[in-house]
């Protein structure tokens, strides 16, 4: 699946992500509409193919142009830092086992 990404940064450090962790604007991790939390997603560069696994822990505002958003250290290591809004590819690769 692809679509609009966008990264969100260092102001939200210590503050909670929607599943009650605390923010680090350095770790792999994302917000999602809707995939379940814990849920792990390749994101890909459309552009350059370089891709990193990030873990659902947030969720997206819906009124937001992105499908997803990643902290902005993925976003550098994705070479995405100076873009606002990117296209994205979204690779589903595990969804959390149920308990």
């Amino acid at each position: 699946m692809g679509g609009n990404a966008s990264w969100y940064g260092p102001g939200f450090n210590g503050r909670k992500t929607a599943n009650g962790e605390i923010f680090d604007s350095e770790a792999l991790t994302a917000a999602h509409p809707h995939l379940p939390f814990g849920s792990l997603v390749r994101v890909v560069n459309t552009r350059t193919g370089k891709f990193e696994l990030v873990r659902i822990n947030d969720r997206v505002p819906i009124k937001k142009d992105a499908k997803l958003m990643y902290p902005i250290g993925v976003a550098r290591k994705l070479g995405l830092i100076h873009a606002g809004v990117s296209q994205v590819r979204l690779e589903l690769m595990e969804l959390p086992q149920k308990r």
